[in-house]
């Protein structure tokens, strides 16, 4: 039964056809699939419910975004709305079949056997909520840093570059394995591009030190986002081998955000980029060398 203190995910938003699709090859790296409770039970301190939908539901969806976009592989980022139990997304992994990878969940206390099922799941990461909080910490995540790098596997995480990259900047360019931001750093966008802790991300990223996702625009700006064009423009043209891009389909958690055009994201993508040969690095060869797909 519904608890009526949970408000319940909007369903996701059918993408409008993009002024050009991406490249054959192309890959959504941040996306979410949910399914109904009584097929992947729910952490009990989540704060909302998925729409009501089953798995199946939620792959037919995306798999029709990803037609009308022109989007072949997929990343599939573990929710907390099911607290660190990652067997939905490796579910969703497994039935998405040889073009989907997996970024998971795990505690402090992991285990060598279970970033070992992670892995053999085609799990390439595990997430850190640097925002939020959750069940990992900044501590946690740097001891497991030497076991993902021994395994292939790379830390991901969702950080406020204004308030945190300060802070962790130095760790990350020592840490064993690499890292990826989430949402474009999640930045300041009134300070824009020159604010320091975004300054310092574009550094980590200049240097290859670590990833961006060009995703989230819509938590921090309102469609068609062009306030976000210099950011993304920043991080774009620092290093486009570490930059990535993805629709963070199906937009739950939205708070204040509005639901989101997953064909006007990659318009505006394309918008800054403008360049064929950083379009392809981005949305193709960067992603396919740091997930290992084929």
């Amino acid at each position: 039964m519904q608890n009526p203190d949970i408000p319940i995910s909007a369903a996701p938003r059918p993408a409008s056809t993009p002024q050009q699709q991406a490249p054959e090859g192309a890959v959504d790296t941040h996306i979410h699939v949910l399914g109904a409770p009584d097929e992947f039970p729910l952490s009990p301190s989540r704060v909302e419910d998925p729409a009501g939908l089953k798995m199946d539901g939620f792959l037919n969806a995306y798999k029709s975004q990803c037609a009308t976009l022109g989007i072949r592989r997929t990343v599939v980022v573990h929710s907390i709305l099911y607290g660190a139990d990652n067997a939905v997304t490796i579910e969703a992994v497994r039935r998405l079949g040889d073009d989907a990878r997996g970024i998971g969940l795990l505690t402090d206390n992991a285990t060598e056997a279970q970033l070992d099922a992670l892995a053999e799941a085609n799990i390439k990461g595990i997430r850190l909520n640097y925002v939020h909080g959750g069940v990992l910490s900044w501590d946690g995540a740097k001891a497991l840093a030497p076991a993902l790098a021994d395994r292939g596997m790379h830390l991901q995480m969702l950080v406020n570059s204004d308030k945190h990259m300060a802070e962790i900047a130095g760790d990350i360019r020592a840490l064993p394995c690499p890292v990826v931001f989430d949402h474009i750093g999640w930045p300041d966008v009134a300070a824009g591009p020159a604010e320091p802790g975004f300054q310092a991300m574009v550094a980590l990223v200049m240097d290859g030190a670590a990833y961006v996702k060009l995703s989230g625009l819509y938590r921090v700006s309102t469609s068609p986002w062009h306030d976000t064009d210099p950011l993304v423009e920043a991080l774009a043209q620092a290093n486009p081998e570490r930059c990535l891009w993805g629709s963070d389909f199906p937009y739950i958690m939205l708070a204040d955000a509005e639901m989101p055009d997953a064909g006007l994201a990659l318009d505006a993508f394309h918008r800054v980029v403008s360049s064929a040969s950083a379009r392809r690095t981005i949305l193709v060869d960067a992603p396919v060398a740091l997930y290992g797909f084929d």
